[in-house]
């Protein structure tokens, strides 16, 4: 069954509103753990918009299960990366104007750079995963690049309905096929909510998926425990 990465950003995007020391990703953090997370995703953005140099040292020292860092292939961050070393860094696209990541990397675009970074983090023993769109011609790059794991983007599935999703979820499915056959761990991503998660839970071999934002919204009413677990639930019966 597909284990489930909670993503803090969110936390830190309320702090950061007030520029305060509250709500703490930390904290957060400790009980997504409570509620089940096997592991906890953050993007140390260049922009620093909520996770914070500061949150990512300290849970490194505290979250007890994966770690995994979402990062811009910027010599910056990939620097912090090598020092701090994460479980697992996944590379994704990263624009200073966007509300929140709006594709996958595109390999075919500055792919010396995307080698570069990729072999400084696994010089360090860092697993190396790429947040990709679900192309056949990502998919074939990630592999000769040498990438870990590919977790594909949701973010177009999660914005359809009807029989437009289905035609989505086919295509992840079919990608997903791809990513097992040429050995790489199959993870996914982005946009997931608590009523759209199960079909993409239920694609064969899913090892996990990477969800935030709306485990963030729900914890709001219900607290942040109690939405890990009902997340967990929903991931793990699908």
């Amino acid at each position: 069954m597909p284990k489930l990465g909670v993503n803090i950003d969110h936390v830190a995007t309320v702090r950061q509103a007030r520029k305060t020391n509250e709500p703490d990703p930390v904290w957060a953090a400790a009980l997504a753990e409570l509620g089940g997370a096997d592991g906890i995703t953050l993007h140390l953005r260049e922009d620093r918009r909520h996770i914070q140099d500061r949150d990512l040292r300290i849970l490194k020292e505290t979250v007890k299960v994966s770690l995994n860092l979402e990062l811009a292939t910027e010599d910056k961050v990939i620097e912090i990366a090598c020092q701090v070393l994460p479980d697992q860094a996944t590379l994704v696209p990263e624009k200073r104007e966007e509300v929140t990541t709006e594709g996958g990397l595109d390999l075919t675009i500055n792919t010396p750079k995307i080698q570069s970074a990729m072999n400084r983090l696994k010089d360090q023993g860092i697993i190396v995963s790429l947040f990709l769109d679900p192309t056949l011609e990502q998919i074939d790059l990630a592999k000769q690049l040498g990438a870990d794991a590919v977790e594909l983007h949701t973010g177009q599935y999660a914005l359809c309905r009807g029989e437009q999703q289905h035609t989505e979820l086919v295509k992840i499915t079919e990608a997903a096929k791809m990513i097992r056959e040429r050995g790489m761990t199959l993870l996914a991503g982005h946009g997931l909510t608590y009523s759209n998660v199960q079909p993409i839970a239920g694609i064969p071999d899913m090892n996990e998926l990477n969800i935030g934002h709306s485990i963030v919204s729900r914890a709001i009413m219900v607290g942040f425990e109690k939405a890990v677990a009902d997340m967990k639930q929903l991931v793990t019966s699908a």
